[in-house]
């Protein structure tokens, strides 16, 4: 069983996201991000008991605050993420930090 919280997304050309900043719940905290594809991160969250929530930095206190958890839903193109719907467009994971001008092996 693992959780990991999401604090951002890469995206290609056409503004659809590719590949999520993952990060995995430790004794001690959590892992750096790692950069996870979409078919992965829908694996990952398809095994039981594994769950995943949206991360977002809040600025005026300087730390991580955990937001919506995250689900995996099958759409008319197939599988894909999606935070739980609240209303609140800073929750959702297509708002999180664009790490495109990141370079980072995947």
């Amino acid at each position: 069983m693992a959780e990991y919280k999401i604090s951002g997304v890469w995206k290609n050309e056409n503004n659809t996201i590719t590949h999520y900043a993952f990060h995995t719940r430790t004794a001690n905290g959590h892992t750096r991000a790692e950069k996870v594809s979409k078919s992965e991160a829908i694996r990952r969250l398809e095994i039981s008991g594994n769950v995943a929530f949206v991360w977002i930095w809040n600025y005026s206190e300087a730390l991580w605050n955990t937001k919506e958890k995250v689900h995996v839903v099958t759409g008319s193109t197939g599988k894909y993420l999606r935070s739980n719907h609240d209303g609140t467009e800073r929750n959702n994971l297509a708002h999180l930090i664009d790490y495109d001008w990141l370079e980072q092996e995947e």
